[in-house]
Order: structure tokens, then C-alpha cells, then sequence
């Protein structure tokens, strides 16, 4: 078996990280090809995966023990209060499974940042990834015949989320970034290693349900109610955080951050939304429009990264 564990995040009333219990363990390309018959295999692959459900997983922190059962898709989720006052930052977390006398065990991170600091909550494809997720035949050759080092960035994407990450806090606590999408979580290892080769800000990653092999050519189709809702269980997570949510508008982002802005007044300080489908332009702009007229919200549609950059200046977001 193999514990597979995401970035957690939290403050001291309220951690939480999140994983997987597989029956075999995830498979991480070590080496890269432009060849899309071996892309298209090492994709599959991610899919075979064998989730094991109603598992004891145990979590060590400081001197407590916190215990859940793995989810009928092998999901952990792990929550707990730490008794102590947890500095801002990146802190290691230690989890057990025990079966047949043997002890499998994984090592995570959290992420816990200060109450003073903006939190941004962003999507990946068509927002940071170029992914054509309106087309599920283009974005699964988008899949297929690239990997995660030669997958296409929005130009000036990296350079606003650096600067958005670094501004106004100090080098070992940036403003904390959380990535919410419909890829699912077979894809994780894959935008780890496309975030990290774009130098893109360390963050939490919220996904979609793993899927089985059968469902390779449904990836990234879902409900969107489900982002709605991982985007609403980060706002409860820290109160007293104000958010910038960045997304596009291929799909549901500009409805789904709307809802979410004049759900929760007060919470919400900006949206970035990049105009991926000039199609949807002109109903992107009305939302967006009236929401910024009727809440405050800064609000911002654009085609190129430096646009959005320059709008954050002016809002303060960058120095």
C-alpha cells in the first residue's frame, strides 16, 4: 500500500490535509519525451490506480494523534486543532497506516500563513495552463502530446503570481496560494512538476475525484458545484483572510466567483479573469461589471498577463 499525501493548510484553530490510500503506488515520470504515443501511456498509467477504502489513517502532531478512515475513493482527510499557536509558514506533518503488522507511513506539509495576509484562490487550465478545457478532444491532445516540462504557460502568468505571492509579506511566509480545478487528483504529481518547472508559487492543490482507467477520456469533466464548494471550505478554513480569486472564462469562473463574492461580503477584494473565449467576452464583462458597481470587488477581465499586472498595481496588491 502507499499513502499519498497533498499540501495541507490551516492556522492553529483549524488544519487540514488531505491524500490518498492506494493499493499501489503513483507512478512519477522520471523521464520526458515529445513522443505522443509514449505521453498518451504515461497518462494512462496515471489512471491505474487502486483507491482502498474504510482504512485507519493516523497523524502525528506535536503531541496528539489524529485518526480518520479513508472514503469510499481512498480519500484522506485530515482536520484537527493544535493546542498550540502554529507560527506562520511551512510545517512537516507525519502520517501512519498499520496493516498486517507492517507500518506504512507518509511525510507531508502544511501551510499556515498570517492573519494580515491576502490568500488567492486560482484555477489551472485556461487561467495559468493553456488546456482548451471548452474541448475535451483538445485538451486531452493538449494531454497526450506534451508533459508537464513542455506544457504552454500564459505568457507573464509565473511573473504575476511571484509578484502576488512575494508583495507585502516576508520571504519564509509569501501570501498563501491555493490551486482549485476540475483536473482530478491522478493529475497532481503532473502539475507539481509543471508548477515547479515554471516557477510558479508553492501552494495547496484542491482536486477533483480520482478516476479509474475507463474514465481516462472524461478527465476534467465535472460538476462545477464541487469547485464552488472547495473554493467556500478555504473561506471558512481562515476567516480572517481577505481573497483575490483568478480564473478565466472557458468555462463557469466568472459565475461561480461571482456567487462566491456576494455569498461571503467583505471576503473577497479581487477577480481576475482571463478572457480565453472572446465569445464569452461581452457576458464575462456584464457579470463582472455589476458585481464590481454593486459589491466593490475589484474585478478585471484581460487577455495578457501584464494587464492584470498593471491592474494589481493599481489596486495596491503590488508595490
Amino acid at each position: 500500500m502507499h499513502i499519498k499525501l497533498y499540501y495541507g493548510f490551516g492556522h492553529t484553530h483549524d488544519l487540514v490535509i488531505y491524500g490518498h490510500l492506494f493499493e499501489n503506488k503513483p507512478i512519477v515520470r522520471k523521464r520526458y519525451s515529445n513522443s505522443v504515443l509514449r505521453n498518451t501511456w504515461h497518462l494512462i498509467r496515471l489512471f491505474f490506480l487502486r483507491p482502498v477504502p474504510f482504512k485507519k489513517i493516523q497523524l502525528f502532531w506535536d503531541k496528539s494523534t489524529v485518526s480518520n478512515y479513508t472514503a469510499s475513493d481512498g480519500f484522506i482527510h485530515l482536520e484537527w486543532r493544535s493546542e498550540k499557536s502554529v507560527p506562520a509558514g511551512w510545517h512537516p506533518v507525519h502520517v501512519q497506516h498499520h496493516v498486517s503488522g507492517e507500518i506504512i507511513s507518509a511525510h507531508g506539509e502544511l501551510f499556515v500563513p498570517h492573519v494580515t495576509q491576502y490568500a488567492f484562490i486560482s484555477d489551472i487550465d485556461d487561467t495559468i495552463l493553456v488546456s482548451h478545457s471548452a474541448s475535451i478532444f483538445k485538451r486531452l491532445w493538449e494531454l497526450v502530446s506534451s508533459n508537464p516540462r513542455t506544457r504552454d504557460i500564459f505568457s507573464g502568468a509565473a511573473k504575476h503570481y511571484q509578484l502576488l505571492a512575494h508583495s507585502n509579506t516576508t520571504p519564509e511566509a509569501p501570501n498563501p496560494f491555493f490551486y482549485v480545478s476540475s483536473s482530478e487528483w491522478n493529475l497532481y504529481d503532473y502539475l507539481v512538476d509543471f508548477f515547479d518547472h515554471n516557477k510558479m508559487p508553492k501552494g495547496a492543490f484542491l482536486l477533483n475525484h480520482v478516476k479509474r482507467w475507463y474514465e481516462f477520456f472524461l478527465s476534467g469533466k465535472t460538476n462545477h458545484n464541487g469547485k464552488l464548494m472547495r473554493i467556500a471550505r478555504i473561506l471558512h478554513t481562515f476567516p480572517n483572510q481577505r481573497f483575490i480569486l483568478l480564473g478565466d472564462n472557458t468555462q463557469r469562473d466568472p459565475v461561480i466567483y461571482n456567487s462566491i463574492a456576494r455569498k461571503y461580503p467583505g471576503r473577497v477584494h479581487a477577480i481576475y479573469i482571463r478572457n480565453a473565449r472572446s465569445g464569452r467576452e461581452a457576458a464575462t464583462r456584464e457579470i463582472l461589471d455589476a458585481l464590481q458597481n454593486e459589491t466593490g470587488v475589484h474585478c478585471c477581465l484581460f487577455r495578457d498577463s501584464e494587464e492584470a499586472i498593471q491592474h494589481s498595481r493599481k489596486i495596491g496588491l503590488i508595490l
